[in-house]
């Protein structure tokens, strides 16, 4: 059963990540969505506003292009290098013009978004009508090949277009052509919390459904456990009546048989003991199934006999009768108190108190001292032992129906564990409230407060 029940867990904690795996997979897509679809955004807001440098400055697209036609024809000459034009091209005159013209492009047609972008050179390439082409300049895009704009990298950046331009000229009755390929590269300040915030109700949805799957688990896997419990207690239970009936059925068995005996029944004192050990076994399993039939009751069906009763000399009377069953305990009295009268059933308070003596008894204790006092206008029944204790993670069940404090063998101690559950069902009848304080060791205490 145990096993059955370790598996079943192990297969819902797997089926639970499982589940929980594929929803976190389902908004990292949905994310990856979204901020894709952001960039499309972007790319067409930037594209609507400006197609070329030309709609931004026709003046300094001209300076650019004499640049540009000045480097290659001195290349085409000799007299410049290629790193010579690559710094002419990236070290111009009016790269923080461009960058501040595009920038206000930027804040006055899309005020919604803070923009930071960067134009990169990728290529410089030169065709001659004699010779092959010549690539003066040809790399991924790198910050460093920045030619406007503000960003100082590309790691937060996405592409958003390239930019190809190709010029004609002639130089020295030769025609060449100039081909330029640049890029912009965009970055949205705080585009994180502009896609969390588009996301937020599938955010909200997502994490709704993993509270939902875990509060279900958690309920479920309670629910198993307390139904773990319930079955191993009435295992336990079964266990336990099935020990304590053994008993006073063999003994009804032996005697039986000695009847059977001509001797012992021509011997009147054999045959007087013989038959009142016979009664008293039978009395003790007539007691047994009493008590499991009583305790089966909730208290709010248990119909009280009360009468007015002065309670030192009712606690006295049980004392003295608990005496005589066991001369060997050291009883002692402290009462604090005098005639007081309570309404009480003296019954079923009889066997309550009768089930905490004999509970001390069973548990070790050689000297129980039972005090009374008067607490808050409560009648106070404390009723304390030196037995073994009881550990502090026990003492929520002791009033648990079936529930018995384990010593190692199940049974080494007798019991139903019915005893202090009656007796909490008994005192909660009276309006009343029991509680208890012990140590692992060092005695137990058991507090009863009655109604005064």
């Amino acid at each position: 059963m145990k096993q059955r029940i370790n598996l079943l867990i192990t297969f819902s904690v797997i089926a639970l990540i499982v589940l929980m795996t594929v929803q976190c997979y389902l908004v990292k897509t949905a994310y990856e969505y979204k901020v894709a679809q952001f960039h499309t955004q972007i790319k067409n807001e930037i594209g609507k506003i400006t197609n070329n440098y030309s709609d931004i400055d026709s003046e300094l697209v001209a300076k650019k292009e004499a640049l540009y036609k000045s480097l290659s024809e001195n290349y085409i000459k000799g007299k410049n290098t290629k790193q010579d034009i690559k710094i002419g091209v990236l070290k111009n005159e009016y790269q923080s013009a461009v960058t501040q013209q595009i920038q206000r492009k930027f804040e006055k047609d899309l005020p919604y978004f803070k923009i930071d972008f960067a134009i990169v050179l990728n290529k410089f390439i030169l065709y001659q009508n004699a010779k092959k082409n010549d690539t003066i300049f040809s790399e991924k895009p790198f910050i460093e090949n920045k030619l406007y704009g503000n960003l100082n990298s590309l790691h937060q950046a996405f592409l958003v277009r390239s930019y190809v331009g190709i010029t004609n000229g002639t130089f020295e009755n030769q025609n060449y052509k100039l081909l330029t390929e640049d890029s912009m590269y965009v970055s949205v300040i705080d585009w994180e919390m502009i896609i969390l915030q588009r996301m937020t109700f599938i955010l909200i949805l997502s994490l709704l459904s993993i509270l939902t799957l875990i509060t279900l688990f958690v309920i479920a896997l309670k629910a198993l456990i307390k139904q773990k419990k319930v079955s191993d207690v009435k295992t336990d239970f079964i266990n336990n009546i099935t020990h304590e009936l053994k008993t006073p059925l063999a003994t009804l068995g032996i005697s039986t048989k000695i009847l059977e005996q001509k001797n012992i029944r021509d011997n009147d004192e054999n045959f007087n003991a013989i038959v009142n050990t016979i009664s008293r076994q039978n009395n003790r399993l007539q007691n047994l199934i009493d008590q499991v039939m009583a305790n089966s009751l909730a208290e709010n069906e248990l119909e009280l006999q009360k009468e007015k009763i002065e309670t030192e000399d009712f606690l006295l009377s049980i004392i003295n009768d608990f005496k005589i069953t066991f001369p060997k305990i050291n009883l002692k009295t402290d009462f604090q108190t005098q005639k007081t009268i309570l309404v009480l059933d003296k019954f079923h308070l009889t066997t309550a108190f009768l089930n905490v003596l004999e509970n001390a008894v069973k548990y070790g204790s050689r000297i129980i001292t039972i005090k009374t006092k008067i607490v808050e206008n409560q009648f106070s029944i404390s009723i304390e032992d030196d037995g073994i204790g009881i550990a502090k993670n026990k003492q929520s069940l002791l009033f648990d129906k079936f529930y018995r404090v384990e010593q190692g063998n199940l049974h080494n101690t007798k019991g139903l564990g019915l005893g202090l559950y009656y007796v909490a069902q008994i005192v909660k009848a009276h309006q009343g409230s029991v509680s208890v304080m012990s140590d692992l060791g060092k005695g137990t205490e058991f507090i009863i407060l009655l109604k005064v």
